[in-house]
């Protein structure tokens, strides 16, 4: 339903799922209510059989700022203030009568605010019935004479039906009847005179198309929703004037095909509309209702009144139920009446109205609110849960909406002015509520017997009959000759008395003779008409006999044809069958394949994966390692350029006092030559030191004694020594002038055996990293023995440790005293380096001191 004003738009549809057309939308019709009097303002118009216009009235239109805006609603069919209940009866009942003979489940209910006529188009009035009545009447004028007898289905507790045999059910029947009727205040059988015309004057409509060669049943029940808990107000509760029980409320539950069911709810057999009806209103007497200021007998719950349809075939005979219980079928109709929704402002509810209005309204919003997740999960696609369980009301009609079957709602509005907002709420749910849409009924299977078995035997009995009234010999004594018949039985003579009181008695003995003549005579009538009879039916039972043989021989010759027929069709079966199997094992092997593909793909995607993040890791891994070398290129850089900024400024510095040095001599030496008397003038304490730090430096400095070196007693070559030197492959060449060399040594990159049995000395050299970051390279020498066991072991006597460092990164020997200057602490600082540079250059070439070494003093060399 579409609204005709201008406003926002909505959001647009989304494509609907492809199933749609098993489904069905919600059936929404509307009913307008008649205005209570003629000159009573109205703000709803009917504008067409499907539409009708809603407009706020002249007060709401002033206190709105003149705020005026006329909306459009339209249902699948609209019912004016003149329509009867036969007409809407018609329209929207009458299809879920026909759904229910068949089989199928049926949701009605009404909707609308308080004093809508929603209790009036459920109900109706006397001479006028509602849907309920006309619902029921129906039903009866369509399977009346198909009923089974009482007691022959049999409701279980589990919303099941069962069949009993007629033994069961006739010993029910008499266990019913002897039990005492309870005596209740509502025990009265009759109903109501005033009502008695609701049901009186129906129209006799029935369904056609009833499937004559099954049996029916109908049962009834009646709930009512009240402050959310559910009451059966069908149970007989014993009268206690003194202590009287409340009614028990009831649980809800779902049967083994996801239909809700009350549990002990009281379901009731009825055999005719009266006494359905009956039962409906032995129960309305039960319903909560009250004087509000809206209605003079409003409804304060929500009632139920469900009819229950059992249908099961008759057996091959046509005489007795089939006793299969897969074969019945349980349908039901479920027509509920709404309590109206209402503002408690208006009603001035208080204490228990007040409590009852705000569970009306709570369970009415949440029907809302299931209507609103059903339609969004439907239009968008979404998998909102629908919140059923939040009232009693969503979670007993859950499967009407989740399962199938055809569900109606009557919207009823009153269209005086007072109850435009309320009617305003109700549109917009009934416009919410048919984009809805329940899944389609299916039709049921049947059972598979030939039809036209109820009343086989009945033909045959009237065709046999009719063949014998032709003859003029009937069955069963045709309507003349069984009045001859009746007339000869009613004339037969009675015996008079045979007693004889007197010796000369002469009339007993003639009479009696008499008598016993006739009654004679009458007996031979009677056998040979009994006799004619006889002959009349065996000739007609031959007559029969050789027709329904013939029709026998016919129907075997069609029976001969029809089972060639079926078996080639069931050769065709097994070849199709045949195939099938064939096919299967070719989808299977598919299967199988697609399997072993999957599983390969997914193998190959994960290695993907694997190598994709080892590729990553290792992009990574060299982009740190490229960020931290250009950082250390960066830093060495730096400390470079500085270093080499220090040795500029340090070299520029010596040789400006160099320079400064030989200018001074060339000074003196020319003051010399040209004044030799002259007294030479003292010089500064600091052209002193720089000329003292001059002569050290150009002078050779006096050679330093050579350190002690702790002699050992060695072997001579000529004794046959010989060393084994082990380098390890993971040494770094150290690219130092003087390199460790042993001569005569075999040189291995692991220690051997073989290699150690042909020597006497044993060399290892371990390089490890020092603390300023320089290589520092040692050689552990020891001593090879022989051991018992004829192997080979060595004994570690000492070690050598070669070290390179830097001249600018040595530490000073001894700190240069406070008066000297810093120029001159430099100046030191570099002449004692080349102090100890000169002296370590200096070596004997004849000294033995030891293989490692041809020298006695460390390496140095300068960094670049």
């Amino acid at each position: 339903m579409k609204a005709a004003r201008t406003k926002t738009p909505r959001k647009p549809v989304l494509k609907k799922p492809s199933n749609t057309s098993l489904k069905d939308p919600v059936g929404v019709y509307c009913r307008v209510r008649p205005l209570g009097f003629q000159d009573q303002e109205s703000c709803i118009e009917v504008i067409s059989e499907t539409t009708v216009q809603i407009h706020p009235p002249d007060g709401y239109r002033i206190f709105r700022n003149g705020e005026y805006r006329e909306t459009q609603y339209t249902f699948k069919e609209v019912f004016g203030a003149l329509v009867t209940q036969k007409s809407l009866f018609d329209v929207v009942a009458k299809p879920l009568v026909e759904d229910l003979i068949r089989g199928k489940n049926g949701l009605l209910f009404t909707y609308g605010v308080t004093g809508s006529g929603k209790t009036h188009t459920m109900t109706g009035s006397p001479g006028d019935g509602g849907l309920l009545p006309r619902c029921l009447d129906m039903i009866f004028n369509s399977i009346g004479p198909l009923q089974a007898k009482r007691f022959v289905f049999k409701l279980d507790d589990k919303n099941g039906v069962d069949v009993q045999c007629e033994v069961d059910a006739l010993l029910e029947r008499q266990k019913r009847d002897a039990m005492p009727i309870p005596k209740t205040p509502s025990g009265k059988r009759q109903i109501d005179p005033e009502f008695a015309d609701m049901i009186s004057v129906q129209d006799h409509c029935r369904v056609e198309g009833v499937d004559e060669d099954n049996v029916y049943g109908v049962f009834v029940s009646y709930i009512e929703i009240y402050n959310n808990y559910i009451y059966d107000l069908l149970e007989e509760i014993p009268f206690d004037p003194i202590k009287p029980k409340p009614p028990q409320s009831k649980i809800l539950r779902e049967d083994q095909n996801h239909n809700m069911y009350v549990i002990g709810c009281t379901e009731v057999e009825v055999k005719s509309t009266e006494e359905a009806f009956e039962v409906f209103w032995r129960g309305q007497k039960k319903r909560r209702i009250a004087n509000t200021q809206l209605n003079r007998e409003s409804s304060r719950s929500h009632s139920v009144f469900v009819i229950k349809l059992a249908q099961a075939p008759l057996d091959a005979d046509g005489d007795n139920v089939l006793q299969e219980r897969e074969q019945i079928t349980l349908s039901q109709l479920s027509l509920v009446d709404l309590a109206g929704s209402e503002r408690t402002n208006r009603t001035k509810a208080e204490g228990n109205r007040l409590r009852e209005a705000g569970n009306i309204n709570q369970s009415l919003m949440t029907l809302r609110t299931c209507i609103e997740v059903l339609r969004e999960n439907q239009m968008y696609g979404t998998n909102k849960m629908v919140p059923y369980r939040d009232s009693k009301l969503t979670h007993l009609f859950k499967n009407y909406f989740d399962g199938e079957g055809k569900v109606r709602m009557i919207v009823c509005v009153n269209p005086k002015a007072e109850d435009y907002e309320e009617s305003l709420q109700v549109m917009r749910f009934a416009e919410m509520t048919q984009e809805v849409e329940v899944a389609r009924p299916v039709d049921k299977p049947l059972c598979g017997l030939t039809p036209g078995r109820r009343f086989k035997n009945q033909a045959f009995k009237d065709e046999l009959s009719r063949k014998l009234e032709v003859r003029g010999g009937p069955i069963n004594g045709g309507s003349e000759e069984q009045s001859v018949i009746e007339m000869l039985l009613q004339n037969f003579p009675t015996l008079p008395s045979c007693e004889l009181l007197d010796v000369n008695d002469d009339q007993t003995l003639p009479r009696l003779i008499e008598v016993l003549e006739k009654r004679h005579r009458m007996r031979q009538m009677l056998s040979e008409e009994f006799t004619r009879n006889v002959l009349g039916f065996k000739t007609m039972l031959q007559e029969f006999d050789s027709s329904v043989v013939s029709k026998e021989n016919y129907a075997q010759g069609k029976l001969t044809e029809k089972e060639k027929m079926i078996s080639g069709q069931k050769m065709e079966i097994e070849r199709l069958e045949k195939r099938i199997k064939t096919l299967e094992y070719k989808i299977e092997i598919l299967e199988k394949t697609t399997t072993i593909y999957e599983e390969d793909k997914r193998n190959l995607q994960q290695e993907l994966e694997s190598k994709s993040q080892k590729l990553q890791r290792q992009a990574s891994d060299k982009r740190r390692l490229e960020a931290r070398l250009q950082g250390m290129v960066t830093e060495t850089t730096m400390k470079w350029e500085k270093e080499c900024e220090r040795r500029v400024a340090a070299k520029q510095l010596e040789m400006q006092n160099k320079l400064w040095v030989k200018d001074e001599k060339l000074k003196q030496l020319k003051a010399i030559v040209t004044e030799p008397k002259t007294e030479k003038p003292e010089r500064p304490s600091r052209e002193k030191d720089r000329e003292k730090a001059f002569q050290r430096s150009v002078s050779p400095p006096p050679a330093p004694n050579a350190p002690a070196v702790r002699l050992r007693h060695r072997r001579s070559r000529s004794a046959g020594e010989r060393w084994v030197d082990h380098k390890p492959p993971s040494n770094v060449p150290t690219e130092t002038v003087m390199q460790p060399h042993v001569p005569h040594a075999i040189t291995v990159a692991a220690a051997n055996e073989k290699a150690l049995a042909k020597c006497d000395k044993y060399m290892l050299t371990h390089q490890e990293l020092a603390s300023d970051g320089e290589i520092e390279t040692k050689l552990i020498k020891g001593d090879v023995y022989k051991t018992r066991g004829g192997g080979q072991a060595v004994q570690f006597t000492e070690i050598e440790t070669l070290k390179q460092e830097s001249p600018t990164g040595r530490k000073r020997r001894s700190s240069p005293s406070s008066s000297t200057p810093p120029e001159d602490a430099a100046e030191s600082e570099w002449t004692d380096v080349e102090t100890r540079c000169s002296v370590a250059v200096e070596m004997r070439a004849g000294s033995n001191l030891g293989p490692g070494y041809q020298h006695h003093a460390q390496p140095k060399r300068r960094k670049p």
